[in-house]
């Protein structure tokens, strides 16, 4: 028992000091200096022009279906035949349309022979009413069924010709000349109004059409020529920009562009599907800017070290030598070059710009030059 009196103050003491360093706070250790890859900015030759490789289309394409719902019978039309208008493409199983017709008809036959019975009965007592035997307001009854009769004789025929005209649109028939592009069902499929069934590319003026990156959509105008050269041995077109997208494809981020074809020369015309390419001046430079007017050079920089302001604009983290430390530098950009994005602003040749990881650096924070492997980092030491 003396023993354990005298362990008594140890245990007590040694149990004080560790709540006292478990309360006690720990000093927060400094935050690591990055090491960051620098690139030096450089002035590069302006492309004279930009190509990009475009698919042959009909301007008009009619993606056509049944008006009325049904079962798929037959669809004689095949993928990449050429069709005439009138020529029938797909046809409805009718035989519900056709009885539903034939229940129209029969309602007119009802129709016409109560009308006919009312105006024999309005005519028989028109002439008692003539010789005085019965009161003008029995006429004037008589002459209202005939009105009446008249009435549901119209709307019988009515009824009819809808019915009629339901059975005809189980047929598909092509509205113009043109060659089938596409095919959305088969024989035995059930298909809904107005589901497409196939897709018709109609004879006429025909587009390249092609999809260009974010940011060069805005060196392309309306109206704008542009050189077709198809492949092999063909001689290049002068085309001309028809349309350019609004919005850029949620998928690929591009916009798609559509270039008007002349004519065919000869009256041959470049295949539907074929493969050309698309030939744009001054892909540096803005589309209201003269192909002279070009710079000779131009600064550009990877996507990688371009980041987005939270007040809006793109932006650099520029090294300064001397303190080791990044500062941000706001850049206009002025379209794409290649892999690369061309600054018009905001940078001059021979500064140092931070490549890559800008999310993850500061305003004034210190950092160290990655050189290599072999080299590893340099830069000013904590």
């Amino acid at each position: 028992m003396k023993f354990l009196s005298s362990l008594r103050p140890g245990i007590v003491g040694l149990g004080l000091g560790l709540v006292l360093a478990a309360c006690s706070r720990q000093a927060v250790p400094p935050e690591p200096i990055r090491a960051v890859k620098l690139l030096q900015v450089q002035a590069h030759a302006a492309q004279a022009s930009r190509s990009f490789a475009a698919e042959v289309r009909a301007q008009t394409e009619a993606r056509l279906g049944f008006r009325v719902a049904g079962k798929l019978l037959q669809r004689p039309a095949q993928l990449g035949q050429a069709v005439t208008a009138g020529q029938l493409l797909a046809q409805l199983d009718a035989q519900d349309y056709a009885l539903g017709a034939q229940a129209a008809q029969a309602q007119v036959q009802a129709a016409q022979t109560q009308r006919d019975l009312a105006q024999a009965d309005w005519q028989r007592f028109s002439a008692l009413q003539a010789q005085g035997f019965i009161s003008p307001v029995e006429l004037d009854r008589r002459r209202a069924q005939l009105e009446a009769a008249q009435a549901q004789l119209q709307q019988a025929k009515a009824q009819a010709t809808v019915q009629g005209n339901q059975n005809h649109y189980t047929q598909l028939r092509s509205d113009a000349a043109g060659v089938v592009t596409g095919v959305h069902a088969e024989p035995g499929q059930v298909v809904a109004a107005g589901a497409p069934v196939l897709t018709v590319a109609l004879d006429g003026p025909r587009d390249a059409v092609f999809a260009v990156p974010e940011g060069f959509q805005a060196q392309l105008t309306v109206g704008q020529t542009v050189q077709v050269q198809p492949w092999g041995d063909g001689a290049a077109l002068a085309g001309q920009v028809r349309e350019v997208a609004a919005s850029a494809d949620p998928v690929t981020r591009t916009f798609l562009v559509k270039v008007a074809l002349p004519p065919a020369v000869g009256g041959q015309a470049l295949a539907l599907g074929s493969t050309v390419q698309v030939v744009v001046p001054g892909g540096t430079s803005m589309a209201t800017t003269a192909p002279s007017a070009a710079p000779a050079e131009v600064l550009t920089l990877p996507s990688s070290a371009v980041w987005q302001q939270a007040q809006g604009g793109a932006a650099v983290w520029v090294f300064d030598a001397p303190t080791s430390t990044v500062r941000a530098q706001t850049v206009q950009l002025g379209g794409v070059q290649g892999n690369a994005l061309v600054v018009r602003s905001g940078l001059q040749a021979g500064q140092q710009v931070v490549a890559a990881g800008t999310h993850v650096l500061t305003e004034g924070q210190k950092v160290l030059v990655y050189q290599g492997p072999s080299h590893g980092a340099v830069g000013a030491q904590p």
